[in-house]
């Protein structure tokens, strides 16, 4: 007989369903991920369960993994992550629950170890606080709960009384899918915008941004190429890359950049200042280090901002300092070579995108915005902080991880029609695409039909040397399958045909498309 106060389910019935009690552990979890959302609503969604372990995962990635996620998902990326992480705790959840039917203490260890480790991620985030384990225990006391009530709640494989025992099944999985229900409810709720991102979107929302001193350069009429992509990137298409699995919420009110290291004068920035300065509007195209040879992780926008260049002569760096340090409101860092910051490009601490505030997954309230460099070692974004050091003395995020510390752009060209796979007729066919090298700028494109000799393009008109520019070629296309081949050229000459993978500075090769003609 067990003592008063105790359960007869310590050890459990050889005959007990396994599926029932994994389905049990199963809800335990979702109740777990549930209470630890909620929680983190009031101490930062940087301190989510599950986004704690998420970003601690993607900071230990290898370069490689990186890669290939970046390669295979795109800017779906983090959703595949999310799903990952689902599908691997609920796994774990359910073998909390089979353990805790065979001994309770063993499936109860295994929940502790789980909130243990969310607990140990959140804290070694570079923006903990002091509260940020609180959501994880939180979530795995309530899972503890859940789960030796349902565990309690389970029903006999065998019973002589098949009416008791469909009324202790039917008993048990409401209690189950209750719990699970109320699990999923308060994950959903958590997941949503707390204080702090309500605030930012509030300031967002009512947020004027002042003219600029100086507007960008009007752009000519023939930058567009018809049938390829905008030659502006809407800001809803926008490619987004970065390691914030949640975005951080800055409030433009609390936003200061401070600036200091190898400088005469520490300075600290404030968000009235900034937006008092003399902002310049530039148009720049921003690409991303992992665009493969032909991807999309590039896009073109019209930005507004304060020149770095200004900021950093208040400062006055030392004559020795030679990089700096920018880093996010999330921990995030890019190295960034101090000529990029201070000759005469448009490198800016950028507030607006398309005569809008700064989109929050972009930046907002500010983000660096670099023509010439990978945006991995130079746009970061919610900036806080610059540090005005030396590559020899500091390294950055990715400069951690395998990839170059410094990131040039490489020249490169795109086919955006037709489409790899395409069939078309036999006569004239339009080639068009893309080409870019930032900073350097454009000055002709050719194409070439499998191993024939190379034809210059008609380039659209130059929206200027910090942006891409679109080209068109008309094929005149015979019947077969055909293989078309792209190369661009900047005042240094043509790009690099060899094939060279993104890590660690950027992809080479040409961008090919093989076409059927009937």
């Amino acid at each position: 007989m067990p003592e008063v106060g105790t359960t007869a389910r310590t050890t459990t019935p050889t005959g007990l369903p396994t599926g029932l009690a994994a389905l049990a552990g199963i809800a335990a979890g979702a109740v777990t991920v549930g209470v630890g959302s909620l929680v983190a609503l009031f101490t930062g969604a940087s301190t989510n369960p599950l986004t704690a372990v998420g970003a601690t995962f993607v900071d230990a990635t290898p370069a490689w993994l990186k890669e290939f996620a970046t390669t295979n998902f795109g800017t779906n990326d983090k959703l595949v992550l999310g799903i990952g992480e689902v599908i691997v705790l609920a796994g774990l959840a359910a073998l909390a629950g089979i353990l805790a039917a065979r001994r309770w203490a063993w499936g109860a260890v295994l929940v502790v170890l789980l909130a243990a480790v969310a607990g140990l991620a959140a804290l070694s985030r570079p923006d903990a606080g002091s509260l940020a384990a609180v959501p994880s225990v939180a979530g795995g006391v309530a899972g503890l709960i859940a789960l030796r009530l349902l565990i309690d709640r389970l029903p006999a494989a065998a019973s002589d009384d098949r009416a008791h025992a469909r009324t202790d099944r039917r008993s048990f999985l409401l209690a189950t899918s209750a719990a699970a229900g109320l699990g999923v409810v308060a994950a959903v709720v958590g997941r949503s915008v707390g204080a702090a991102g309500r605030a930012a979107r509030a300031a967002r929302a009512s947020l004027t941004l002042p003219p600029p001193a100086t507007s960008a350069a009007p752009v000519p009429a023939g930058v567009q190429v018809a049938g390829i992509e905008p030659w502006a990137t809407p800001p809803a298409d926008f490619y987004r890359i970065d390691t914030a699995l949640a975005v951080p919420q800055v409030d433009p009110a609390t936003w200061e950049l401070r600036v200091h290291g190898l400088v005469e004068n520490e300075v600290t920035l404030t968000w009235d200042e900034l937006q008092a300065a003399d902002l310049v509007e530039a148009w720049v195209t921003l690409c991303c280090v992992s665009n493969p040879v032909g991807g999309d992780l590039i896009g073109n926008q019209r930005w507004l901002g304060m020149p770095v260049r200004e900021l950093l002569a208040r400062a006055k760096p030392h004559a020795d300092a030679d990089m700096v340090l920018s880093t996010s409101a999330d921990g995030f860092t890019a190295s960034t070579p101090i000529e990029a910051l201070t000759d005469d490009r448009d490198a800016l601490l950028a507030v607006g995108m398309n005569d809008e505030p700064l989109p929050i997954e972009h930046g907002f309230p500010v983000r660096m915005v670099v023509p010439g460099l990978y945006g991995y070692v130079s746009a970061t974004k919610w900036v806080v902080d610059l540090e005005v050091t030396r590559f020899a003395d500091k390294t950055a995020y990715w400069t951690d991880r395998g990839w170059s510390p410094q990131g040039p752009v490489k020249t490169q060209s795109r086919i955006s029609v037709p489409r790899s796979g395409a069939e078309v007729k036999a006569g004239d066919v339009v080639v068009a695409g893309t080409s870019w090298a930032q900073h350097r700028g454009i000055t002709r494109v050719q194409v070439r039909v499998d191993d024939g000799a190379w034809q210059d393009a008609d380039l659209a008109d130059d929206g200027g040397i910090d942006t891409w520019r679109q080209w068109s070629w008309r094929w005149p296309a015979t019947a077969g399958h055909h293989r078309l081949y792209v190369r661009a050229f900047d005042p240094d000459g043509p790009q690099s045909g060899r094939n060279v993978d993104v890590i660690p500075d950027g992809a080479e090769g040409y961008d090919q498309v093989g076409v059927d003609v009937t």
